[in-house]
């Protein structure tokens, strides 16, 4: 699954957990199943952890440092800017 096809099946959970409470604390509780479970190939030995933001809590990720012997900073700052999930306050 590449990340767009991510980002679009993610999109539809998003949509799906808002009306639906019970759906959202199962996925929250166990976002593996919940993302399985509605057609997201997930890779294997990887965690999954699914927080939900507020109006006045926003949750910022770090991504992890890549091998810098294999990525000029040109290419990390275009690669990792772009796979970065972000948002907009204001």
């Amino acid at each position: 699954m590449d990340r767009e096809q991510f980002q679009r099946a993610y999109g539809r959970i998003v949509a799906k957990a808002w009306p639906d409470e019970g759906f959202k604390q199962r996925l929250v509780s166990d976002p593996k199943t919940g993302l399985r479970d509605n057609g997201v190939k997930l890779p294997e030995g990887v965690e999954f952890k699914l927080v939900e933001s507020a109006d006045n809590l926003i949750y910022l990720v770090l991504l992890p440092r890549p091998d810098l012997r294999e990525v000029s900073a040109e290419d990390l700052g275009d690669r990792r800017a772009a796979s970065a999930t972000c948002c907009t306050i204001g």
